[in-house]
Order: structure tokens, then sequence, then C-alpha cells
């Protein structure tokens, strides 16, 4: 557990108080978003879980859209509040299924996202539970090689790293993904730099490789905007965009080196009998 300054600790108790209350004013959802702190009862670097900080998370909510929506590893469902703030002028209904193995977490849930269906599972065992499927799936899934259950596992990666546990899962359940990656694990480099570029070796590309998953980038969000905003943590992310129905991820051709054949030299020709020539003379 994290020791927190007597400020955030005095908001933190004020967080709690609040989420003793049955229902919440949009007011005091935003409070509890901004002061509740996951570290304050929790080890997060031993499950890898650090909420997302709400700006960025509404910028995330631009790749998102209406529809079926589920969010895996939602902790208290930061990514789902911010989708359904964008989205709740749409005429297109709107629902969210958020996914999340700490019952604490889907305690703050709930009082911040009433409307959502909330799982407390784990999102290993997604995939059996005939939920149906989805219009896209989102999540900021734990990072690196977090411990999971003996014996599970995606249907295709095989790997150590979580999130692409995730990712595979989410592949199964919906049309379309959007995800808060390492940027290490996202095929990519666009956030903290000048020029976005891609990746041509590495974890990512195995991934895809594997999967057939393309790992595409997002409308241009920049995440590094947001490094200091997180609680405890200051990750290089990229927002990761994925469109499950393609058949196969985007191929990173190899250079193929341009031949050019010579251009055999024109033979003269003779000129007819009786034509003249430059001087003006009969040839």
């Amino acid at each position: 557990m994290a020791k927190l300054t007597k400020q955030q600790a005095k908001r933190h108790q004020e967080a709690c108080d609040l989420l003793s209350k049955d229902v919440l004013t949009e007011d005091e959802k935003f409070f509890v978003i901004a002061n509740w702190q996951e570290s304050a009862s929790h080890i997060n670097t031993v499950a890898g879980a650090f909420f997302t900080p709400y700006e960025l998370a509404r910028d995330f909510a631009i790749e998102t859209f209406a529809g079926r929506v589920i969010d895996l590893c939602a902790g208290i469902g930061i990514l789902s509040f911010a989708a359904s703030m964008m989205h709740r002028w749409s005429e297109t209904p709107t629902s969210f299924t958020c996914v999340e193995i700490n019952p604490d977490y889907v305690a703050v849930g709930k009082k911040l996202l009433p409307e959502a269906t909330w799982i407390e599972a784990s999102v290993f065992d997604v995939l059996d539970m005939g939920l149906g499927h989805f219009d896209i799936a989102i999540s900021n899934p734990p990072f690196g090689q977090i411990k999971r259950p003996e014996g599970k596992g995606a249907p295709r990666y095989t790997g150590g790293d979580f999130e692409y546990h995730v990712i595979d899962i989410a592949s199964h359940l919906a049309s379309y993904g959007a995800f808060i990656l390492p940027q290490l694990s996202s095929g990519f480099k666009y956030s903290g730099s000048q020029h976005y570029r891609r990746d041509t070796d590495g974890k990512a590309v195995k991934f895809q490789e594997k999967t057939g998953i393309y790992l595409g980038p997002s409308c241009g969000i920049d995440t590094a905007c947001y490094l200091n905003d997180w609680k405890g943590v200051s990750p290089l992310c990229e927002v990761v965009c994925c469109d499950f129905e393609e058949k196969e991820a985007e191929a990173i051709p190899a250079p193929v080196p341009t031949v050019v054949e010579p251009v055999p030299a024109a033979k003269p020709t003779p000129a007819p009998v009786g034509q003249l020539n430059l001087f003006g003379d009969a040839a």
C-alpha cells in the first residue's frame, strides 16, 4: 500500500464518505474519480492496477462509439464512465458491461456507473459466460507479466504479457477494440515523439503475426500529455485500436530493392536511297 500525503488521505476519506450514499450526483462522481486512491488499501504494483487519469479517459472515449460495450479489467469503470459521458446524447442506445476481479473496485464502480452490468470475475472466465457479441471492447489492462490462474489464458496468445491476453480475448467478444497499452507493447511509437513510426520487430510484431490482430494507432492521442496525472506511476502508453473483423494483420513489408534495367542504345537507321542528308546532298 502506498503512503498518502495528508491532503490525499483527507480527500480519499471524503470520497469514501460519498461512496456510502446510495446515489451520487455527477459532481460527486467526478470527486470520487479524482480522489479515491486505489493504492490506499491495495498494493497496485503487485496487481499492475493503476487507474486511467480521467483526462486521458476522456480523450480515449473519442475512439469509442455507441452500442454494446464491454470493459475488460474495468477497475472502477473510468473508461466506461468517460465513454458514457461522450455518448449520452447519442441516438443509438449504449449499454456497458464491466468485468473486474477486485470486489472493492466493483463496489466503487457500481456507484459511478450504476446503469452498467458489473461482473466480478477474472477476464479469463469471460469467454465461458455466454455474454453474446459486443460492438466494442475497451480496456486499460494491467501491464506486463501479471500472474494469471494456472491453465488459464487467451485462445491464441500463449506468451506472458497480460495485455495481449486481454486483446486476444476481446477479439472473440467484439467487432472492434480500443485499448491503452504500454508503448513497448503497442507496435508503434507516437506519444512523446515528433512523428509516428511502426515497429518492425519485437513482441508486438510477433503478436500480430500469431493472432492476425493489427494493432493500429488512434486518431492522434498523445498520452505523454498525461504522464504526471497517473497516481503513483508515469507510464508512457499508446491508445491502440483493433478492427477484429479484419481477417489478417497488416503485413510489414521488407524493403524491396528497385532494379533499373539499362535501356539499350538506339541503332542508327540508314537513310533511304535518294533522301537528302543534313548537308542537302543526295544520300
